[in-house]
């Protein structure tokens, strides 16, 4: 088994198959391309995924790209290794499906609108992207089942995680003011402090983002 694992640091999409490959305990090798040399724009990274994008991983010489649709492959690929992205049964595993796609359809189009703001925009440009954040977020907190998103750590919430640090991001860099620490509930508040706090989550941090 030989898994390359081609990344841009800090995709969110990435991000979520990195945790992935982390939690399943799968050996992979790390291809990181860099966006602005325009690696994937590259003849022999467009062999591999022809819409130029990451994540894409080659596991052995199969080629899957999308980000849920490889961590639903890493899942049923390699059963007895790690723990399972999608775990329970059928009834856990379709909460689990809704949830990840709770984020693709709803949070990440919030957050989005955040992040086309900059200190240039209004406040109420502002306040309004992150109302609609917190109302998806705490929409999310409904959905809590135990410790994480569904119960035990799931592929829901390596989705979602990337989009909540992208938050903490962002107000480092560009909106002082976001004050991304409100948006969160208390629920979510300790759930990201137990994310961060899982044994391989160093290994996946972008590493030019410095320290959580």
């Amino acid at each position: 088994m030989t898994i390359t694992f081609y990344y841009g640091s800090g995709s969110p999409y990435a991000w979520k198959v990195h945790l992935a490959l982390e939690h399943k305990a799968l050996p992979y090798e790390r291809k990181v391309l860099s966006f602005d040399a325009g690696d994937t724009r590259k003849p022999q990274f467009l062999a591999l995924n022809p819409r130029g994008r990451v994540p894409t991983i080659d596991d052995s010489g199969y080629v899957i790209y999308e980000s849920n649709a490889i961590v639903e492959y890493l899942d049923d690929a390699y059963p007895g290794r790690g723990e399972p992205l999608f775990p329970g049964d059928a009834k856990q595993r379709g909460v689990v499906r809704r949830l990840v796609a709770e984020v693709d359809n709803y949070v990440y189009p919030a957050v989005d609108k955040v992040l086309e703001n900059g200190e240039e925009q209004d406040a109420a440009a502002i306040d309004a992207g992150r109302a609609a954040v917190a109302e998806e977020l705490r929409l999310y907190t409904r959905s809590f089942r135990g410790p994480y998103l569904a119960g035990p750590l799931s592929a829901a919430d390596f989705a979602l995680y990337p989009y909540v640090a992208f938050l903490f991001r962002v107000q480092l860099k560009r909106i002082p003011g976001l004050r991304a620490e409100e948006l969160l509930t208390p629920e979510l508040t300790a759930w990201r402090a137990r994310i961060e706090a899982l044994p391989f989550f160093s290994r996946t941090y972008p590493p030019h983002w410095g320290q959580p």
